[in-house]
């Protein structure tokens, strides 16, 4: 699927308004091409899951939605927009704690098949791009339009 600014309008559209939970924690989509989406949640302070920590660290929790966000966006890319794709199971591995910053997450599809797609995704901050907050996997069912 060629990913051109209109499809990434109607991708930013559909993750802000049709899941409102997206637009809700303000999840963003930065970057789309075939088989790879960035996405990007700005900070907030309700987003912090240890206070008690010094420094607070991110929920990871949120860490975990942005991530299985991202790597629902990149199996979309690889089917038909008009397919629907929900996840089946995801596991992550959170590697350090996230900080009060932006928190960004890219995902890589693994293999796009006829009912399943499998993603690796790494969630990151943008002021450390080579430290991984948590790296994750997903698999993701794809209902194709029509079926």
């Amino acid at each position: 699927m060629q990913i051109n600014e209109e499809v990434l309008g109607l991708v930013r559209k559909f993750m802000r308004e049709l899941v409102p939970f997206n637009g809700f924690l303000g999840i963003d989509v930065d970057a789309l091409s075939e088989g790879r989406a960035q996405l990007s949640l700005p900070f907030r302070p309700e987003f912090i899951g240890d206070s008690t920590r010094n420094p607070p660290a991110l929920h990871g929790g949120l860490i975990a939605t942005l991530l299985d966000t991202c790597g629902g966006a990149a199996v979309w890319t690889t089917v038909n927009p008009t397919d629907k794709v929900s996840t089946i199971d995801m596991r992550v591995d959170y590697l350090r704690p996230g900080r009060s910053e932006i928190l960004l997450a890219e995902a890589v599809v693994i293999r796009t098949g006829n009912r399943v797609g499998v993603t690796t995704m790494r969630a990151f901050h943008p002021s450390a791009p080579g430290d991984a907050i948590a790296e994750a996997r997903g698999v993701y069912n794809i209902k194709r339009a029509g079926d």
